[in-house]
């Protein structure tokens, strides 16, 4: 970041705080050589590992696991000029231990779209958390 571009960087525990609290995020993948982004509900577990549940059918399986990829929730105000993201970033693997998935079928996130397929659960692993908050307070709202 670039000083005075009104913007603070936030430390891991901020990060993880702010997107614990989000409802949705976007998960960044390649398919099919280019950038791909796909809107989904999620869980942050207490590691700062981000689980997803998804058909087991999807183009998303198939696409991200084994594979890096990039997670990002944010929330914005755009009356205030205000908000924060955070991204992170690691390898994502689908949950293949009966034990685990039985215990995030009971806990963890819930889709929102409607399958008639097996579900399954993505974990991103967190190798690198970043993010940033805006800090300029905004004097009028925005047009």
């Amino acid at each position: 970041m670039f000083p005075d571009d009104g913007f603070r960087e936030l430390a891991r525990h901020e990060c993880l705080r702010l997107m614990a609290k989000a409802p949705v995020g976007r998960i960044v993948y390649t398919r099919q050589a280019l950038p791909a982004v796909s809107p989904v509900s999620f869980r942050l577990e207490a590691d700062g590992a981000v689980v997803v549940r998804t058909s087991a059918a999807s183009d998303l399986v198939r696409a991200v696991d084994g594979a890096v990829v990039a997670f990002e929730a944010d929330d914005v105000d755009t009356a205030r000029r205000s908000g924060w993201s955070v991204v992170i970033t690691g390898s994502a693997t689908v949950v293949t231990d009966p034990a685990e998935h039985e215990g995030l079928a009971r806990t963890g996130p819930v889709s929102w779209a409607a399958t008639a397929s097996k579900e399954v659960f993505i974990r991103i692993e967190p190798e690198l958390v970043t993010g940033r908050e805006m800090v300029s307070p905004a004097t009028e709202p925005c047009p």
